[in-house]
């Protein structure tokens, strides 16, 4: 085998640059020639394109000869062959997946380019790009993120354009921290007892208002600095409603690449942001086990690069996943 891998390296190497001038050839190499699915033990001259088309749709000079000096070939769909960049670390251009957030937080990602106004704008979440609520309009985004080696100036690339604000509480139910509510239910206590009644009362903290969507925008100091691809995925489509049972599909800093299903629907969650505070969540959706911290903002797809919604939430077991048509709706954007 070793000699006749020679012979056919000899060959390859006379006709390779011409292999590689022809429409979607992306790489030549040796190897086994594959039929309906099946490797066969025939060596072949593999020719890998970026898509597979019908010979009629290809140009006489473009078509691969079915033999180079009487050696067999072969054609197999790779799709575009990129260098292999981690999510965690400086891209210009910045696409969809990798590592952002505002100056004054840790990391949480890019979700994808998407247009305001027939602006192009970046688009993630609330907590990655406006801290909590906590940020001001005009504040910087950096990419990637400070957790991430980020630093003012030389990772600023774009700046806070607007949020939908996060109503936030202690969540209902939960006992409450104010010392008059207390006060006052303690002394209404001591007077049931007083009269033998079994009630008793305690002060708890109210839920806030239902939110919808944990969503911002940032403009881009430099349109040439961002690309409207989403890394391990590619181009958008379109957009398309998420239903129960739906292949979705995401890009984000810290899991990279996943995959899920939309195991619910018309989810109610209460979400749990740090000091105490409970953001309840309505209208979301709820994938498994397909991402972690740092993986907030990424955008979810379907097999068909459709956008679905926003990651913005999970636990060791789940995803929340915002509904893109309200994040959209909210912000009032395009793509």
């Amino acid at each position: 085998m070793a000699e006749d891998i020679k012979s056919i390296g000899k060959v390859l190497q006379r006709v390779c640059n011409d292999l590689l001038k022809k429409q979607n050839v992306v790489a030549t190499g040796i190897g086994y020639k594959t039929s309906v699915g099946e490797r066969s033990l025939s060596l072949s001259i593999i020719c890998s394109v970026e898509k597979k088309l019908p010979e009629t749709q290809l140009n006489n000079k473009d078509l691969i000869p079915k033999k180079i000096d009487g050696i067999t070939t072969d054609v197999v769909e790779t799709g575009r062959i990129r260098a292999l960049n981690t999510h965690t670390q400086r891209h210009r251009p910045a696409p969809g997946g990798v590592s952002i957030a505002h100056r004054d937080i840790t990391a949480g990602t890019l979700g994808c380019i998407v247009k305001k106004n027939g602006q192009q704008v970046i688009l993630s979440n609330n907590h990655v790009l406006a801290n909590s609520n906590a940020a001001g309009i005009g504040d910087a985004i950096l990419q990637p993120g400070p957790a991430d080696g980020g630093t003012f100036p030389d990772d600023h690339i774009a700046n806070l354009l607007e949020f939908v604000p996060i109503n936030l509480s202690g969540g209902i139910g939960l006992p409450s921290d104010c010392p008059i509510g207390n006060g006052f239910a303690a002394i209404l206590n001591l007077l049931a007892a007083s009269t033998g009644s079994r009630t008793r009362l305690q002060a708890v903290r109210i839920q806030a208002e239902d939110n919808l969507v944990d969503a911002a925008i940032a403009k881009p100091l430099d349109d040439n600095d961002i690309s409207a691809d989403i890394l391990d995925i590619g181009a958008i489509a379109g957009t398309t409603q998420g239903v129960l049972g739906m292949a979705i599909q995401k890009s984000g800093r810290t899991t990279e690449y996943t995959t899920g299903t939309i195991e619910q629907v018309d989810v109610t969650v209460n979400v749990q942001y740090g000091g105490g505070q409970v953001g309840r969540f309505t209208d979301q959706i709820l994938a498994g086990p397909m991402s972690q911290g740092g993986d907030s903002g990424s955008a979810v797809l379907d097999n068909d690069n459709n956008l679905v919604g926003l990651l913005f939430a999970g636990s060791d077991t789940t995803t929340i996943i915002n509904r893109m048509e309200n994040v959209f709706s909210a912000l009032d954007l395009s793509l």
